[in-house]
C-alpha cells in the first residue's frame, strides 16, 4: 500500500503566500514523477505543477512565476510554494505520485486533498 498526505491548505488573503506539502509513504521503491492538481467547484481537476526524479519541472501558464514545485527524495516529500494567491487560485490541491513498489509494480497515486481558499 502507498499512502499520500497533503497538508498546509487553508485561508489566506490575496497576495499572500502558502506552502503545500504531501507526504509518500509505505510500499515505495522509488517515485517516479510527482505533481500537484486542483479542482475548483464546477471545473475540471487540472494539472497545477509536475517534478521529475531528476527535478525536471513543468508548470500550468496561470500559476508560472508565481508557484515553485520541488521535492525532497530522502523525505518522499514534494512540496508546492504559491506566492502572489488570487482568489482564482481557489481549489482542492491534489498530490499526485508515480510510484514504484518493491515489487517493481508502479501506478499513480493520490492524495485526500487539502482546500486553498483565496479571499479578502
Amino acid at each position: 500500500q502507498v499512502q499520500l498526505v497533503e497538508s498546509g491548505g487553508g485561508l489566506v488573503q490575496p497576495g499572500g503566500s502558502l506552502r503545500l506539502s504531501c507526504l509518500v509513504s509505505g510500499n515505495i521503491f522509488k517515485i517516479n514523477e510527482m505533481g500537484w492538481y486542483r479542482q475548483a467547484p464546477g471545473k475540471q481537476r487540472e494539472l497545477v505543477a509536475s517534478i521529475t526524479s531528476s527535478a525536471n519541472t513543468n508548470y500550468a501558464d496561470s500559476v508560472k512565476g508565481r508557484f515553485t514545485i520541488s521535492r525532497d527524495n530522502a523525505k518522499n516529500t514534494v512540496y508546492l510554494q504559491m506566492n502572489s494567491l488570487e482568489p482564482g487560485d481557489t481549489a482542492v490541491y491534489y498530490c499526485k505520485a508515480l510510484v514504484v513498489t518493491r515489487t517493481y509494480y508502479q501506478n499513480q497515486y493520490w492524495g485526500q486533498g487539502t482546500q486553498v481558499t483565496v479571499s479578502s
